[in-house]
């Protein structure tokens, strides 16, 4: 039997506060509360690289229509951040961050685009490194450090990729780490951590940590350590293991780590359609103790073929069979006790001190000299990005959704709408319906400690570049009912 949700009353509604986030050693810390955060993310970016677009004052965070039909939809799956990776400093954040921000979302952002002149290249990276590319990582910092539901900056985004450029960019990029670190410090009223995300390529990912993580001569103040590192891994594919997906050498590889790490990427789409087994393992107790929990790649349906929901140009949205089967893995966590772990041990871990010998890839750059700012940009870390973007949370008035969004048989999906959490109060599933309130203890009941048993060949390289398969899978009746149920709209 489906449930009809009764909507709230939807007048006019101040977009409450999430708690900024604090880290503790290897641990994102809820300061009011002293419990653990467990990332559930999705990577957000609508219309893809092409989503953001300098000249006409748009990107992923600019039209809050489209974030309320969004943030509606991952109320339903229970995410509780979106990672953002290219967004225009000088358009208006305003309504799209307290959107999400009312629907228990925090966001992650990336400094850089794909535009020339934004972010750090590859190769010959000396040639990015300049003022006028720093000026416009710090106008990111600038737009966005004011909304409390700002998690964390990423300085770079797999701009190491193998061993060759191993050998020049590692003091490149920590010193942008260094130098967007000493902004957030001279600028922004609370420390957001800053951190690097880099691809899973096991030659030289444990060099790469190892470069980023160390401390300069032993300085546990040293500003070019970064606060946090992801890693974009799709090893884990198909109905896969623990350890057939090697993710236990990421667990070994990564024990003792000093600052939260967590995957800024996950969800291989070969073979496909996906299950995401990898869900349960990620948040129980094999990888727990070492990670913070990942972001699912993507949001919309790309190219690429990793979407979980299908996006027209006149916003109408279809959810793909990867939206239930990802919501189903999520409905076996028990969220309130994986959001209820309090750290470990009180000890915060030390960093090792930089020296070649945490280095083990030959080429890979084993000298810890990073170069000196770059003409005019200690100015702008003195003075300020001018004009100075600035962002605020405001009031929404209409929480309701303003475009069809249909389930993967085509059945429209009705009264669909962004429930504001109490003060906070993350997102967890089902929590923008009354219906659910109740059944949220039943239908996350699960432990959360599945591996799941391999089907098919664990890769070991991101294959987000796989040829785009035709069409969603459509689920049988069941799995319509499913989401009815857990999300509490009429179908």
């Amino acid at each position: 039997m489906l449930i009809h949700s009764a909507l709230l009353a939807l007048g006019a509604t101040f977009a409450v506060a999430l708690q900024p986030l604090e880290v503790q050693g290897e641990y994102f810390i809820n300061p009011k509360t002293g419990n653990r955060f467990q990332i559930v993310g999705v990577a957000y970016q609508p219309g893809g690289a092409a989503g953001y677009n300098e000249e006409s004052g748009r990107d992923p965070l600019s039209n809050a229509d489209i974030c309320m039909r969004d943030a509606a939809l991952l109320q339903i799956l229970g995410v509780n951040t979106i990672r953002v990776y290219n967004v225009n400093p000088n358009v208006n954040h305003d309504e799209c961050a307290s959107i999400f921000n009312a629907a228990g979302m925090y966001m992650i952002l990336d400094v850089n685009s794909p535009l020339v002149g934004e972010s750090l290249t590859s190769y010959h990276p000396w040639e990015s490194y300049y003022a006028a590319y720093l000026n416009r990582t710090f106008a990111v910092v600038e737009a966005f450090k004011n909304y409390p539901n700002t998690l964390a900056f990423f300085s770079g985004n797999e701009v190491l990729n193998n061993e060759e450029t191993g050998a020049d960019v590692p003091p490149y990029m920590r010193a942008v780490t260094r130098d967007i670190k000493n902004y957030v410090k001279k600028h922004s009223s609370r420390p957001i951590p800053v951190g690097y995300s880099a691809a899973d390529v096991r030659d030289i990912l444990f060099d790469t940590y190892n470069y980023f993580q160390c401390s300069l001569e032993g300085d546990d103040g040293d500003m070019s350590m970064g606060d946090i590192f992801a890693l974009n891994s799709y090893s884990w594919c198909g109905d896969s293991s623990f350890k057939k997906a090697k993710y236990d050498q990421l667990v070994e590889g990564f024990k003792g780590n000093s600052v939260p790490i967590f995957f800024s990427e996950f969800g291989c789409n070969t073979p496909y359609p996906r299950v995401f087994t990898e869900v349960g393992t990620i948040y129980g107790p094999d990888m727990t103790g070492v990670f913070s929990g990942g972001v699912v790649y993507e949001y919309t349906q790309e190219p690429n073929n990793y979407g979980l929901v299908n996006m027209t140009e006149d916003g109408s949205a279809t959810l793909m069979g990867d939206f239930l089967s990802l919501q189903s893995q999520y409905a076996k966590l028990n969220f309130t006790e994986i959001q209820a772990q309090k750290p470990a041990s009180t000890s915060t871990p030390k960093p090792p001190v930089c020296d070649a010998k945490l280095i083990t890839t030959k080429g890979f750059n084993s000298n810890f000299t990073l170069p000196k700012l770059p003409p005019g940009a200690q100015e702008i870390i003195d003075k300020g990005v001018k004009p100075t973007p600035s962002g605020k949370l405001v009031e929404i008035k209409d929480w309701n959704v303003k475009f069809t969004v249909k389930n993967p048989d085509g059945s429209v999906i009705s009264n669909l709408h962004v429930v504001p959490l109490k003060d906070d109060t993350i997102n967890h599933p089902g929590s923008n319906t009354d219906a659910t309130t109740a059944e949220a203890s039943t239908t996350g009941s699960g432990t959360g400690t599945g591996t799941g048993t391999s089907s098919s060949a664990a890769s070991s390289t991101p294959s987000r570049d796989a040829a785009p398969r035709a069409g969603a899978v459509v689920l049988p009746a069941v799995a319509m009912g499913a989401l009815a149920a857990v999300a509490g709209f009429a179908l």
